[in-house]
């Protein structure tokens, strides 16, 4: 009985070990296993990381291949191009009107009322346009054209009831050395804010009295060349430029005009600002200095000096021009007259200041204010008031109601005394061609 009993608990034992090895094998056979699942994924993904390496490679190939394919084509394309307008060249085939200048014509047009019934006011001359009546200011022909890449021409022709003139007619010639452009022909010089300004492009309908005191109705300038400068910048601009001009013009009151040696000395230095991306202000230091009426009528060397400061500020939203701008224009004159070789020059002081305000897409409203006293007599002055109100149909026509009142102190011309006067006038302008009525 003991010896059974001995057998199967050594049975039991056997049992119990063997059982043992087989879970001790089983558990080696499953870390052996994942241990070579492990290095199966890492060879998957080495094998991964090689093919997506191969994959970009071969698409960057590829587009390469494409890019160069296609520069390829763009070059034959040039080439075909190139080769088809030589054949048109020497075929002698031409694009006649490729070679007409922009041709432009403008129209000026008022009507004025006014409460002083003076004959030298009412007919058109060198300090008026006309009162009390229908007036065609002028009708204005614009030609443009860049002649080639280093020079443009540009000729304006002015037609009135009185006759035919030459407005402007001049070539620039461009980037020259010393950032230098050089103008040539019959021109008006830049000098302050609104010289370069044609009629039908003010901001009001007239010039202000203290520019039509010492320039006349028109603007100052004449048949001469001049030179404009790009500077480095100077104090803390961002951009600075200089103007030489000698010119042969042609102001009564001012400058004589007789020998065609009979020249003027203009210069003109300018600042811009860029205040911010909807706004910049500049000022400009203007001179103009030649031989007075005086002075040519004696053979004396009697000269005039005309100088102003010009200021500009000009505000126009991003994004909302179309609606909404703001330009104020001023400028302020210092103008010494010698007559006598004894005698100090005689002093003429004036300014005027013009802003405008566009209310819609249409609608504008401006007011100017100015000052002005005699070349040659200092008790003579007078104040100008203006208001106006523009409606713009389109870019190409604009009508005008416009109120001045024109305050004269002892204000002589010829003799004969001017009174003062109110006026209101109607103006219509309108343009055909690229040149409408922009500020030129």
């Amino acid at each position: 009985m003991i010896k059974y009993s001995i057998l199967v608990v050594l049975c039991i034992v056997f049992c119990i070990e063997s059982a043992e090895a087989q879970q001790n094998r089983n558990r080696k056979q499953q870390q052996s296993q994942q241990k070579g699942k492990v290095r199966s994924i890492n060879e998957l993904d080495s094998v991964l990381h090689l093919v997506e390496a191969y994959l970009s490679e071969k698409q960057e190939e590829d587009r390469l291949r494409e890019l160069m394919e296609q520069a390829e084509r763009l070059g034959n394309q040039t080439k075909d191009t190139k080769v088809n307008l030589n054949k048109k060249f020497h075929s002698g085939v031409r694009r006649q009107q490729g070679l007409n200048p922009n041709l432009s014509l403008g129209g000026d047009f008022f009507i004025i009322g006014s409460n002083a019934d003076n004959e030298s006011l009412n007919q058109p001359s060198h300090f008026s346009y006309g009162n009390n009546g229908m007036f065609l200011r002028e009708v204005e022909v614009g030609l443009e054209s860049p002649l080639d890449p280093y020079t443009r021409g540009k000729s304006f022709i002015s037609l009135t009831e009185n006759g035919i003139s030459i407005e402007e007619a001049y070539i620039e010639v461009l980037n020259l050395p010393l950032n230098m452009n050089l103008k040539l022909g019959l021109f008006n010089t830049d000098f302050g804010p609104l010289n370069r300004y044609h009629d039908h492009a003010l901001p009001q309908f007239d010039r202000p009295r203290a520019l039509v005191s010492y320039f006349g109705n028109g603007n100052f300038g004449g048949t001469g060349l001049s030179a404009n400068f790009m500077l480095p910048r100077l104090l803390w601009a961002d951009a600075s430029s200089l103007e030489i001009a000698i010119i042969h013009g042609e102001t009564p009151a001012t400058f004589a005009s007789g020998s065609p040696w009979l020249v003027q000395g203009v210069g003109h230095f300018k600042n811009y600002y860029d205040i911010n991306d909807n706004s910049y202000f500049e000022f400009s230091l203007n001179s103009a200095v030649g031989k007075n009426p005086t002075g040519y009528e004696l053979n004396e060397q009697f000269l005039t000096s005309v100088n102003s400061l010009g200021l500009t500020y000009k505000w126009v939203p991003a994004g909302r021009a179309k609606y909404r701008t703001f330009d104020w224009k001023s400028e302020l004159f210092y103008v010494t007259y010698q007559e006598d070789q004894v005698l100090p020059a005689q002093v003429s002081k004036g300014f005027y200041s013009s802003i405008q305000n566009k209310l819609s897409a249409r609608w504008w409203i401006s007011g100017r204010i100015g000052y002005t006293e005699a070349l040659r007599s200092p008790g003579e002055y007078q104040w100008d008031y203006t208001a106006a109100l523009d409606f713009w149909q389109s870019e190409f026509v604009f009508f005008r109601l416009q109120y001045q009142y024109n305050n004269r102190v002892n204000w002589f011309v010829s003799n004969e005394q001017l009174p003062s006067d109110h006026t209101l006038l109607f103006q219509i302008c309108w343009a055909m061609g690229p040149h409408k009525h922009e500020a030129y």
